[in-house]
C-alpha cells in the first residue's frame, strides 16, 4: 500500500502518472471542491493522514468534463429554458455543455465548481431551518444558531468580510440605511458578498489553487482519480474505503477508516446508489431516500427598468463597500420577502437583485477577448474598444490599480490618462471600485427556495460512464409554489418602490398576466438535497453529524445534505457545515487513536 510522503506542502500526484494502484489513509475525502477542501484544510497538521481524491486534474479539459454527463427527464425542458441556461451557465463555465449537463453545472477540476462560480455568498435565514406548516418536508434537525460558531471560520476559507446579510448590514454601513425605508413586515434588506481570491486580487475565490498551496504534510492529493464505488465490510454497515479509476484505464483501491463523500450534489447520491456490492439498493437507502428531495434555486426575470431610471435604481441597489480590518468587502443589495409575510401568505423564501444589461459593443469584454487571442471577433472588438476610450481606459486602470504588482509610476499614468479622457466618469467608477461597463438596461432577477419534493430526485440511468458506472438520471421537478412566490415578490416591489421614492419597475409579461406557466425558470446550478440530513433514518440519508445512517465511518459533505434550500447561494453554508463536520471527524479520530493506544 502507498503511504504518505512528508513535505512542507500538500503532496500532489496524478493517479495515471504513478505506478501505485493501492493507497491507505486514515481519512479519504472524495472531491476537492469547496466542501472537500474545507475539511482538508481544517485537518491540516492533525495527527492522522488524509487523502483527497479529485476526479479531474489541475486544469479543466474536455475528457474529464464529459464525465459530468447526466440523463435528464425533468425540468428544465422548454426551448426558452434551454436557451436561457445556455446563455447564463455557458458564460461562466468554459467546459460546460447543456447537451452533457441538461441539469446543473459541475466542473471536473481541482477546486470543483468554484472554477466557474461568481463568488456570491450569503448565509441562510433562521426561517430556512424551521419546520413550516405551509411547506411540506421542511425543517432541519437543528436551528441556525447551531451553525453560528462556524460561519466566521467558513468566511476565512472563502476570504469573506463580516457576516451581515440583512438589516444588520446597515448598522455597520457608514450613514446607515437610506431613507425612505421599505416596510419590514413585507420586504427586508438582503445582501450578498463576494468571495475573493487571495492569489489573484482581480478574481473570485478559486478553491483549487488555494488548496494546492496548503502547508500540510499529513495531507495528500491524488488527481485523475474518479471514485467508482464505496467499499464496506461484508455486512454493509461499516465503510472501509473506495475504488478508483483514471481515464487512462488504471484501477485501484483506497483503504481508509473514514470516507467522506464531497463529490457534488449529483455525485454524492449517485455514488451511494451505485455502491451495490452488499445492498442491492445502495448505501444508506434502507428507506428509499437516497436521491430524493432534489432541489435547486428556481430563478426567473420578474421585471426591468426604463432607461431613464437606471442610474437612480443602481444607487440604491448596486454594490456597497464595507471596510473591516483594513480591507474593503463588496456587498450587493437586494430585497427578500419578510418571514412574517411568508407565514401570512404561505410563501417560499425568495429575494430579488438588479442585473445590469451590457451593450453588445461593451468594450471591456471585447478587450478581454482580444487579450485571450480570440481573433474571430477581433474587428468588431477593436471597433468597440476604439468607440469607448473612456470606458476602456477606466476599466484597464481599475484592473491594474487593484494589482499589488503594478509599479506606482504606471498606476499614476493610468489615472492621469483616464482623468484626462473623462474625469466625471472616472470619479464615479473608481469610488464604486468596480469594472466599468456600457450599460443599456437594468433588470430585476429573483431567486427562490424550492419546497422539498420526494418525487424530485436522482436515480441511476440506463447509460454508463467510461468506468461502467450508471450515469445519474435527473428528474428535477418545478412546483408552482416557487413561481407564485416570485410573482408575489414582483408585485410587492412594483407597489413599494414608488413609496420609497424609486421608479416603479416594468413587470415581465408572465408576472403581469399571472400566467405562471409562462415564466422562464432555470436552475442556478445550486444542486441540493438528494442526501438530506434528518434526525432519524426514516426521514433522511445522513444524521445531524452528516454520517450516513447505517454505515459507520461514511460521511457526506456538501449541499446534498441540506433538508431545505433557502434562497441564498449555498457555498458559505456548505463550507460552514464542512467546518463543523471536520471538528466532528477530528474528535472522532482523536478518540480512536486514544483507544488504540
Amino acid at each position: 500500500m502507498a503511504s504518505f510522503e512528508t513535505g512542507a506542502k500538500v503532496h500532489t500526484a496524478t493517479f495515471s502518472g504513478i505506478e501505485t494502484t493501492d493507497f491507505e489513509a486514515d481519512m479519504v475525502i472524495v472531491g476537492a471542491g469547496a466542501a472537500g477542501a474545507a475539511i482538508a484544510r481544517e485537518c491540516a497538521g492533525a495527527p492522522f493522514s488524509v487523502l483527497i481524491l479529485e476526479s479531474g486534474v489541475e486544469a479543466e479539459n474536455e475528457a474529464h468534463a464529459a464525465l459530468n454527463t447526466v440523463e435528464s427527464v425533468g425540468d428544465p425542458r422548454s426551448p426558452a429554458q434551454i436557451a436561457k441556461r445556455q446563455a447564463f451557465h455557458g458564460a461562466q463555465a468554459a467546459f460546460w455543455r447543456h447537451e452533457q449537463q441538461p441539469f446543473g453545472v459541475r466542473c471536473r477540476v481541482l477546486g470543483g465548481s468554484t472554477a466557474a462560480w461568481a463568488g456570491k455568498s450569503a448565509a441562510f435565514d433562521p426561517i430556512d431551518f424551521a419546520e413550516r406548516p405551509w411547506a411540506a418536508h421542511t425543517g432541519w434537525p437543528f436551528g441556525r444558531q447551531e451553525l453560528e460558531p462556524f460561519l466566521d471560520r467558513a468566511g476565512e476559507h472563502l476570504n469573506l468580510g463580516p457576516h451581515c446579510y440583512g438589516s444588520d448590514f446597515w448598522a455597520r454601513y457608514p450613514g446607515g440605511e437610506p431613507a425612505p425605508r421599505f416596510p419590514q413586515d413585507r420586504l427586508t434588506p438582503f445582501f450578498w458578498q463576494f468571495a475573493r481570491s487571495r492569489i489573484d486580487p482581480l478574481d473570485v475565490m478559486r478553491v483549487g489553487p488555494e488548496l494546492a498551496r496548503l502547508s500540510a504534510p499529513n495531507v495528500r492529493l491524488l488527481t485523475d482519480a474518479t471514485v467508482t464505488e464505496v467499499l464496506t465490510d461484508e455486512t454493509g454497515h461499516k465503510a472501509r474505503g473506495v475504488r478508483i479509476a483514471s481515464l487512462s484505464g488504471k484501477r485501484g483501491e483506497v483503504r481508509a477508516k473514514i470516507v467522506v463523500l464531497a463529490a457534488s450534489g449529483i455525485e454524492n447520491p449517485r455514488l451511494l446508489l451505485a455502491s451495490r456490492a452488499v445492498h442491492a439498493t445502495g448505501l444508506g437507502n434502507a428507506y428509499d431516500h437516497v436521491g430524493r428531495f432534489l432541489m435547486d434555486h428556481p430563478s426567473a426575470r420578474i421585471a426591468h427598468f426604463r432607461q431613464a431610471d437606471i442610474a437612480k435604481v443602481q444607487r440604491r441597489f448596486g454594490f456597497f463597500g464595507l471596510t473591516d480590518g483594513g480591507r474593503t468587502h463588496m456587498y450587493m443589495h437586494g430585497l427578500a420577502l419578510s418571514p412574517a409575510l411568508q407565514e401570512r401568505e404561505g410563501l417560499l423564501n425568495c429575494a430579488m437583485y438588479v442585473m445590469a444589461e451590457n451593450a453588445p459593443d461593451d468594450p471591456w469584454p471585447a478587450l478581454k477577448r482580444l487579450l485571450k487571442g480570440k481573433w474571430r471577433t477581433a474587428p468588431a472588438d477593436l471597433w468597440a474598444v476604439m468607440k469607448s476610450p473612456g470606458l476602456f481606459f477606466t476599466g484597464l486602470g481599475m484592473a491594474i490599480l487593484q494589482s499589488p504588482r503594478t509599479p506606482e509610476p504606471l498606476k499614476a499614468l493610468i489615472v492621469n490618462t483616464a482623468i484626462a479622457i473623462n474625469p466625471n466618469f472616472v470619479a464615479q467608477e473608481f469610488m464604486s471600485r468596480g469594472l466599468p461597463h456600457k450599460i443599456v438596461g437594468l433588470n430585476i432577477d429573483a431567486i427562490s427556495e424550492q419546497a422539498p419534493d420526494p418525487n424530485s430526485r436522482i436515480t441511476l440511468g440506463e447509460t454508463v460512464d467510461p468506468f461502467g458506472v450508471p450515469r445519474a438520471r435527473i428528474d428535477w421537478r418545478l412546483q408552482p409554489e416557487a413561481a407564485h412566490s416570485l410573482r408575489r415578490l414582483a408585485l410587492l416591489i412594483q407597489e413599494e418602490f414608488p413609496k420609497a421614492g424609486l421608479p416603479a419597475p416594468v413587470l415581465e409579461p408572465w408576472v403581469e398576466s399571472g400566467r405562471l406557466e409562462d415564466a422562464v425558470i432555470i436552475d442556478m446550478a445550486h444542486t441540493l438535497g438528494a442526501t438530506r440530513m434528518a434526525d432519524r433514518p426514516e426521514r433522511g440519508v445522513v444524521d445531524p453529524q452528516c454520517q450516513v445512517f447505517g454505515v459507520e465511518g461514511l460521511y457526506v459533505a456538501g449541499g446534498s445534505v441540506f433538508p431545505t434550500s433557502g434562497h441564498a447561494n449555498p457555498t458559505l453554508m456548505i463550507t460552514a457545515l464542512a467546518v463543523r463536520l471536520a471538528d466532528h471527524l477530528k474528535a472522532r479520530m482523536s478518540l480512536t487513536m486514544e483507544q488504540a493506544a
